[in-house]
Protein backbone atom coordinates (compact mmCIF):
# COMPACT_ATOMS: atom_id res chain seq x y z
CA UNK A 1 0.00 0.00 0.00
CA UNK A 2 1.27 3.60 -0.73
CA UNK A 3 0.54 6.75 1.28
CA UNK A 4 -2.36 7.88 -1.64
CA UNK A 5 -4.29 4.67 -1.18
CA UNK A 6 -3.76 5.12 2.64
CA UNK A 7 -5.13 8.48 2.71
CA UNK A 8 -8.07 7.51 0.62
CA UNK A 9 -8.89 4.65 2.77
CA UNK A 10 -8.90 6.53 5.96
CA UNK A 11 -10.58 9.83 4.58
CA UNK A 12 -14.01 7.56 3.63
CA UNK A 13 -13.63 6.35 7.28
CA UNK A 14 -12.61 9.08 9.44
CA UNK A 15 -14.48 12.21 7.64
CA UNK A 16 -17.85 10.65 8.74
CA UNK A 17 -16.80 10.70 12.18
CA UNK A 18 -15.99 14.39 11.78
CA UNK A 19 -11.92 14.15 11.48
CA UNK A 20 -10.35 15.57 8.94
CA UNK A 21 -6.73 15.36 7.47
CA UNK A 22 -4.78 18.37 7.41
CA UNK A 23 -4.79 20.10 3.75
CA UNK A 24 -1.34 21.12 4.40
CA UNK A 25 -0.43 17.90 1.92
CA UNK A 26 3.19 18.62 2.76
CA UNK A 27 2.74 17.70 5.73
CA UNK A 28 0.31 15.10 5.76
CA UNK A 29 1.18 12.70 2.95
CA UNK A 30 4.78 12.47 4.90
CA UNK A 31 2.94 11.23 8.30
CA UNK A 32 0.95 8.68 6.34
CA UNK A 33 4.15 7.30 4.86
CA UNK A 34 5.41 7.69 8.45
CA UNK A 35 2.36 5.02 9.56
CA UNK A 36 3.15 2.65 6.85
CA UNK A 37 7.20 2.49 7.17
CA UNK A 38 5.83 1.88 11.34
CA UNK A 39 3.21 -0.70 9.98
CA UNK A 40 5.92 -2.64 8.18
CA UNK A 41 8.95 -2.43 11.14
CA UNK A 42 6.55 -2.97 13.94
CA UNK A 43 3.37 -4.40 12.51
CA UNK A 44 1.12 -1.57 13.37
CA UNK A 45 0.81 1.67 12.57
CA UNK A 46 2.11 3.51 15.43
CA UNK A 47 1.94 7.70 15.50
CA UNK A 48 4.77 8.75 13.99
CA UNK A 49 4.99 11.54 16.25
CA UNK A 50 5.87 9.64 18.72
CA UNK A 51 8.43 7.32 19.63
CA UNK A 52 7.51 3.69 19.61
CA UNK A 53 8.28 0.78 22.28
CA UNK A 54 8.30 -1.76 19.80
CA UNK A 55 5.39 -3.96 21.26
CA UNK A 56 1.63 -3.08 20.48
CA UNK A 57 0.68 -3.59 23.99
CA UNK A 58 2.85 -0.71 25.45
CA UNK A 59 1.95 1.15 22.27
CA UNK A 60 -1.21 0.60 22.23
CA UNK A 61 -2.66 3.91 22.88
CA UNK A 62 -0.93 5.81 20.46
CA UNK A 63 -1.46 3.62 17.49
CA UNK A 64 -3.38 5.65 14.96
CA UNK A 65 -5.86 7.22 15.71
CA UNK A 66 -4.17 7.66 19.28
CA UNK A 67 -6.56 7.50 21.86
CA UNK A 68 -5.57 11.41 22.33
CA UNK A 69 -7.04 12.55 18.91
CA UNK A 70 -11.01 12.74 20.43
CA UNK A 71 -9.95 15.10 22.71
CA UNK A 72 -6.75 17.16 21.07
CA UNK A 73 -9.10 17.59 18.45
CA UNK A 74 -12.07 18.53 20.41
CA UNK A 75 -10.07 21.15 22.46
CA UNK A 76 -7.50 22.27 19.60
CA UNK A 77 -9.27 21.34 16.68
CA UNK A 78 -6.08 19.11 15.61
CA UNK A 79 -4.35 15.99 17.07
CA UNK A 80 -0.76 16.24 18.41
CA UNK A 81 1.24 15.42 15.47
CA UNK A 82 -1.47 17.64 12.97
CA UNK A 83 -2.72 14.61 11.06
CA UNK A 84 -6.36 14.94 12.11
CA UNK A 85 -7.94 18.47 12.72
CA UNK A 86 -11.76 19.47 12.70
CA UNK A 87 -13.17 21.08 9.08
CA UNK A 88 -13.02 24.16 11.09
CA UNK A 89 -9.17 24.33 11.98
CA UNK A 90 -8.71 23.74 8.02
CA UNK A 91 -10.30 26.67 7.25
CA UNK A 92 -8.69 28.76 9.83
CA UNK A 93 -5.36 30.38 9.15
CA UNK A 94 -4.55 30.29 13.54
CA UNK A 95 -3.54 27.70 14.96
CA UNK A 96 -3.10 26.51 18.60
CA UNK A 97 -0.02 24.21 19.82
CA UNK A 98 -1.30 21.15 20.89
CA UNK A 99 0.98 19.39 23.81
CA UNK A 100 1.41 16.01 24.27
CA UNK A 101 -1.45 14.29 26.51
CA UNK A 102 0.34 11.07 26.69
CA UNK A 103 1.25 10.05 30.17
CA UNK A 104 5.04 10.77 31.32
CA UNK A 105 5.50 7.12 32.39
CA UNK A 106 4.71 6.30 28.67
CA UNK A 107 6.79 8.16 27.13
CA UNK A 108 10.60 6.83 25.90
CA UNK A 109 13.01 9.56 26.47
Amino acid sequence: MDAGRLYEQLKKLQEPKGYYFNKDMEMTMPLLESLLTNKERLGYMACPCRLANGTFEADRDIVCPCEYREADVAEYGACFCGLYVSKEWNESEEHEYVPERRPVGKILL
